[in-house]
């Protein structure tokens, strides 16, 4: 018996001695982090949310409005834009075709969608008006001065949750007031379904300023209160084209009766 016990003690003296260490070691080694919790998911729609209300509501604004238009290297000019209660719109564009030389009114009424030329530098007759086709259509690229997309048509983009269109917050643009989101084209084809830009709102739907690659749109004063309908700017007519916006080609002197005459 006493052997047994003193080759026990030989057997646990050295565990007894290294326990202390082990159990010093395993306390002195931290287990690892926990992961951190997922916060859940981010609600990434709400700016697009907000977007699309305000959107909806300057559709149901009826007024007439008057915003200062600038683009680079070209002088301002003041766009009055009329929304009637009867849903027919009415936007007049100084410089808005001929290169900037003449004015044009394009309207959308229950007649269908129009342009209407003015009176101005590169259009001296009276105001007269073409129609371009029912009301759903679009408007001829080469006719387009593109200034009334953000009042028009663009908003029913905006209000389309469908629409390949990335929104977020943003800072109203030096000069423009109003609730404003940046909005950007997620599709990869050429034809995005509006400009990329900053687009801004009153708390009521009133669109206080665009700001795109084509140029920014600021309105300019309160509002007006709308007409029942629209009024285009002249008679239809059916014996010309619509003005294309890009100036005329530069007549050639060839082609004059006196060229090369002594």
């Amino acid at each position: 018996m006493p052997v047994l016990i003193r080759l026990a003690g030989r057997v646990l003296g050295p565990l007894a001695l290294a326990l202390p260490v082990l159990l010093a070691a395993c306390t002195s080694e931290q287990p690892p982090a926990p992961p951190p919790a997922d916060p859940g998911p981010v609600d990434v729609d709400a700016a697009r949310d907000e977007l699309a209300a305000l959107a909806a509501a300057a559709q149901d604004r009826h007024l007439v409005a008057q915003y200062v238009y600038s683009q680079t290297g070209k002088p301002d000019r003041t766009v009055v834009f009329t929304s009637a209660n009867d849903g027919s719109w009415r936007v007049d564009v100084p410089g808005g075709a001929l290169g900037g030389t003449a004015d044009v009114s394009m309207a959308d009424t229950a007649d269908g969608l129009f342009q209407c030329a003015l009176p101005s530098a590169g259009h001296a007759e009276s105001a007269s008006c073409v129609r371009l086709g029912d009301r759903d259509d679009a408007i001829p690229r080469r006719s387009d001065p593109r200034v009334q997309h953000p009042l028009t048509d663009w908003l029913d983009v905006l209000t389309d949750r469908r629409a390949p269109l990335a929104v977020a917050p943003a800072e109203a643009p030096e000069g423009l007031t109003g609730t404003c989101y940046s909005v950007d084209s997620t599709s990869a084809s050429l034809n995005a379904p509006l400009d990329v830009g900053i687009y801004c709102y009153d708390g009521d739907g009133t669109p206080t300023g665009v700001r795109t690659g084509a140029g920014t749109l600021r309105l300019a004063a309160p509002p007006g209160p709308a007409p029942a309908t629209v009024q285009l700017a002249g008679p239809v007519v059916v014996d010309r084209e619509p003005l294309d916006t890009a100036a005329p080609p530069t007549p050639d002197p060839s082609d004059s009766p006196s060229a090369g005459t002594p």
